[in-house]
């Protein structure tokens, strides 16, 4: 097939790894993997970097004819909350696309949103608030410390450090005041939830694989610290090899763990309409009781990241994962035959 991928701007990758370092590919590394492995699989891959024209994308259809867009921007304008935007405008050019469709990326992009819903569901989540820009900000009185402050749309751990968790209302407020001054977002104030850090991957549009549960272990941070996955957790490699952090198969969950998670899982991915892969992010407590913090749709895809990673114990290679991806972008058709 002819595949046109969509990479953000200066992410577009070389056509070779040869001679560059880890740090190097940072920006591209995901890209890189994805359409090695469409070419690898016999697809024709037409990459095009874009962020702020729709009108490029638009040319590039007219020109290349592809079967399906290859789905891997992450904002547009500069805005991840304009992604579904960009999804909405191939629905209306009738091109079938990889990944999540535009209402599950608004409702599972909102923290907020999410957890909402998955209340109403009678899933668990951690207890919440959200603090609006440009709002006076105080503690709900439902809610116990210790609290995460986190932002309310931002993906990747933005603005996540030792300091977003908070024990009483001086600090509630100068951390959400961070949030916005710095984050440039709403925040949310969730119930800190102690416990391991728990991702399961998910694959499907109505019919639902749910990849073995994969682990962040936090089990080494330094003394005091929370065991959460911050900015430097997720990508500063340095602080990862000094403080052992990594992510495997999560073993020894309590009895009947992992397929109850399996089970809610797949109530979110519906819940939030949800299509073509996610990550749903959980904290499970001591007891075995679980909660659901976030759920993300079009994870990174990276070759070496926790999603390929899961699908390979499922028993998935990244080439067979891609097709799949590609395989379920085809059979979306958002109510057109």
């Amino acid at each position: 097939m002819r595949v046109l991928a969509l990479v953000g701007p200066g992410n577009k990758p070389p056509c070779s790894l040869d001679g560059l370092e880890a740090a190097d590919m940072a920006d591209w590394k995901m890209e890189f993997d994805v359409i090695a492995a469409l070419e690898a699989l016999g697809h024709e891959a037409i990459c095009l970097e874009t962020g702020h024209d729709l009108a490029q994308i638009r040319e590039a259809i007219a020109e290349h004819k592809p079967h399906i867009v290859f789905n891997m921007l992450e904002d547009f304008h500069g805005h991840v909350v304009f992604d579904s935007n960009v999804v909405a405008y191939l629905e209306l050019m009738r091109i079938p696309y990889t990944g999540c469709n535009p209402r599950g990326l608004v409702l599972s992009r909102d923290k907020g949103l999410t957890k909402k819903i998955c209340t109403y569901h009678r899933i668990p989540v951690p207890g919440f608030a959200v603090y609006p820009m440009g709002r006076r900000i105080r503690k709900n009185s439902k809610l116990q410390f210790p609290l995460i402050v986190k932002a309310l749309l931002e993906d990747a751990s933005a603005g996540i450090s030792g300091a977003s968790v908070v024990y009483d209302e001086v600090q509630l407020v100068k951390r959400v005041q961070f949030v916005h001054e710095n984050v440039g977002d709403h925040a949310i104030a969730e119930e800190y939830i102690e416990g391991r850090e728990i991702y399961l991957g998910m694959l499907g549009n109505d019919r639902l694989t749910a990849f073995p549960a994969w682990e962040l272990h936090l089990e080494n941070m330094p003394d005091g610290a929370p065991r959460i996955a911050t900015e430097s957790v997720k990508f500063n490699i340095k602080y990862q090899e000094k403080h052992e952090i990594l992510a495997d198969r999560a073993k020894d969950l309590p009895a009947g763990v992992e397929e109850r998670m399996a089970r809610i899982g797949k109530r979110v991915y519906r819940a939030l309409g949800m299509s073509g892969y996610g990550r749903l992010d959980f904290r499970v407590r001591p007891d075995g009781r679980m909660f659901l913090l976030e759920g993300n749709a079009n994870p990174d895809l990276t070759g070496d990241e926790y999603f390929a990673f899961s699908a390979e114990a499922y028993g998935l290679s990244y080439e067979a994962m891609i097709q799949r991806i590609l395989n379920l972008g085809l059979r979306y058709h958002a109510g057109w035959e």
